[in-house]
């Protein structure tokens, strides 16, 4: 379905105010352009009214792409004039909140001296005069109501954190979560200290993957990390410890996960993770034990699953080996390994999900998704958990221009379709599912 071409460009000056342009109308990026322009596609899903708690970014050393309504032709706003001041606009993009899938990507121009994009999951975003507001190209793809920002980050949070450090002095991971909760305000780190909901577990420090959008190691040429990893990794008493003050307290749907963000592939660290999740069963039958993993190590996993593992989450940002391959750029293992650990999983009784990266115009081309297809329907996967992929949209495009499977784009709304006819009852969603709402698919 195209937007109504009521919707007028954003732009922003360089202090990051964001004005609606008086007479171009907004464009969303073409990942299939030529790579110099990212930009002149015409908008395939509906636009939403911005999202409570997302958020407009002004993307600095890009030139915002609008239409001319007159021509009908696309125009590089290289300059505007606001009031008295010349400036050099630059594009505007939303950044969503959990719970909201982006649907295509912001329209610019790169200049020609421009730094690489910290790494947030960039939407595109315009501005509706009919409700005098900005709307983000966003599909709700999870509207469970267990689960709310305004619930994280809360005044009280530096107390909580405080007092379970001082009631455990001598675990280093409850440091490491003080910093991701504090200063990179994960919200799962943050569950650890509210004791509610899915708590996070730390467990690696080493990586057989480097990915292009790692969060926790990038190259000189990157963007900077925006997470740390820790300097040792634990010892199987240590995340034990954590697992069992989770499981044992947090009410309700009750879960704790290993292998988050901030650190590297736990399926490095097996054998500790086994002997932890030992632990917390003979302290604890309460709750979901979950991994969130590459899936590169079937043999590993095995040893996870006999210790009592009963959820996996595997991330991907494609089912086409090639363009899989090329992002997370595998030390030592091939998509092939991940297809195993998946089909293992679930052949041992596992929940198993998929962590999908997605990227508007890239995961939905036709090839592409006909390979998610295929994954989802033979391995009997349960739920899709989407991502928007957090990255620069040009380092992505950069290698998947060449590795994808290709095909036309289908939108974001039909590729959700496709996958729910390819493996009846499947959940797509954002947010992890607790025991009690693991009802089997079909």
């Amino acid at each position: 379905m195209r937007v109504p071409m009521a919707l007028h460009l954003l732009f922003a000056d360089e202090r990051g105010q964001v004005f609606e342009h008086p007479e171009l109308l907004a464009l969303v990026g073409d990942p299939q352009a030529v790579p110099a322009m990212l930009g002149a596609g015409l908008p395939r899903d509906v636009a939403q009214p911005l999202p409570e708690f997302a958020g407009l970014q002004a993307l600095p050393g890009r030139a915002p792409i609008g239409l001319d309504p007159v021509t009908g032709q696309a125009v590089v706003l290289r300059e505007m004039k606001l009031g008295r001041r010349t400036i050099l606009p630059r594009a505007v993009a939303a950044v969503l909140p959990p719970g909201w899938t982006r649907v295509a990507l912001p329209a610019f121009q790169q200049r020609a001296i421009a730094p690489v994009l910290p790494q947030w999951a960039y939407a595109a975003a315009a501005w509706d005069p009919r409700a005098a507001a900005p709307v983000a190209f966003a599909l709700h793809t999870d509207k469970r109501s267990h689960w709310s920002p305004a619930d994280h980050s809360t005044t009280e949070l530096p107390a909580l954190v405080a007092q379970m450090r001082a009631a455990h002095p001598d675990n280093p991971l409850y440091a490491q979560i003080s910093k991701c909760a504090l200063d990179y305000r994960c919200f799962t780190a943050q569950n650890t200290f509210y004791v509610r909901d899915e708590g996070a577990i730390p467990a690696s420090i080493g990586c057989n993957a480097r990915c292009i959008g790692c969060i926790s190691d990038q190259p000189e040429e990157g963007p900077p990390s925006s997470h740390q990893r820790m300097d040792k990794a634990p010892r199987a008493e240590m995340m034990a410890e954590l697992g069992i003050v989770h499981l044992s307290n947090a009410p309700g749907r009750t879960m704790i996960s290993f292998g988050q963000g901030c650190e590297g592939e736990p399926l490095t660290q097996a054998k500790a993770i086994a002997a932890s999740i030992r632990l917390m069963r003979e302290a604890t039958s309460r709750g979901s034990i979950n991994l969130n993993t590459n899936g590169s190590m079937p043999e590993k996993l095995g040893w996870v699953i006999d210790a009592g593992l009963d959820a996996i989450r595997v991330s991907l940002n494609s089912a086409h080996a090639p363009l899989y391959e090329a992002y997370y750029k595998p030390i030592g293992y091939s998509f092939a390994d991940v297809e195993s650990s998946i089909r293992l999983a679930k052949k041992r009784g596992l929940y198993v999900a998929l962590n999908l990266l997605t990227f508007p115009g890239v995961v939905d081309q036709e090839r592409e998704v006909d390979a998610l297809c295929a994954l989802v329907g033979s391995a009997k996967v349960d739920q899709v958990q989407v991502r928007s992929l957090a990255i620069d949209p040009a380092q992505y495009l950069a290698v998947a221009q060449s590795k994808s499977a290709g095909g036309r784009a289908l939108g974001m709304a039909e590729m959700f379709r496709r996958l729910k006819r390819a493996r009846r009852g499947l959940r797509i969603g954002n947010f992890a599912r607790g025991l009690s709402e693991r009802a089997p698919a079909r």
